[in-house]
C-alpha cells in the first residue's frame, strides 16, 4: 500500500472544537427540558411567542428562519401538550394566529431559568470579560456567514 499523505488532526479544526462543546451543551440541555415535558425545538416557540400578542404561524416561521411546515408540525405538538392555541384571526376570520395558554406562558420562565442553569454550568468557568468575547466572535461568525435560523436541535 503506498503511504498516505499527512492529514491534520481532527482537534486542530475548530469546527470540531465547536460541535463538540455545541453537542455537550445542547444535550444536557435538552435532558433538562425533557424533565419538564418539552424539546428543544418547542422551548425555542414558546420563548419565542412569550410576551407577545398572538401572531400569524408565517410571521412566525419567518422570525424563526424556519418552514411554515415545521411550525405547523411545532404548534400540533404544543397545542396537544395545552401549552399553545391556535385561534381565528380577529382582523380576518380566515387567517389563524398562535399563542402561548396561560400555563404555557406560566412554564416559560422556569424554561428560561433552566437554560440559564445550563449556561452557567457550561461557560462559568469564563470570566465576564472571556463570555463577552466568545458571545462576539459567536455573533461575529454567525452574521458572517448570514446564519438568521434559530437554532432548535
Amino acid at each position: 500500500m503506498p503511504p498516505l499523505p499527512p492529514v491534520s488532526d481532527l482537534t486542530a479544526h475548530l469546527g470540531f472544537r465547536l460541535r463538540a462543546v455545541s453537542n455537550h451543551v445542547s444535550h444536557a440541555f435538552a435532558g433538562k427540558l425533557a424533565g419538564q415535558g418539552v424539546t428543544v425545538a418547542e422551548w425555542v416557540m414558546m420563548r419565542a411567542l412569550y410576551g407577545r400578542d398572538a401572531m400569524a404561524p408565517s410571521r412566525l416561521a419567518d422570525e424563526m428562519g424556519m418552514t411554515r411546515g415545521a411550525i405547523t408540525r411545532l404548534a400540533d405538538r404544543l397545542i396537544g401538550k395545552s401549552l399553545l392555541v391556535r385561534a381565528a384571526d380577529r382582523e380576518d376570520g380566515r387567517a389563524q394566529t398562535l399563542a402561548l395558554t396561560p400555563s404555557g406562558a406560566r412554564l416559560v420562565p422556569d424554561l428560561a431559568a433552566l437554560a440559564d442553569r445550563n449556561d452557567a454550568e457550561f461557560f462559568g468557568c469564563l470570566t465576564q470579560a472571556e463570555r463577552n468575547a466568545l458571545e462576539r466572535l459567536l455573533t461575529r461568525l454567525a452574521e458572517h456567514g448570514r446564519m438568521s435560523a434559530m437554532p432548535i436541535e
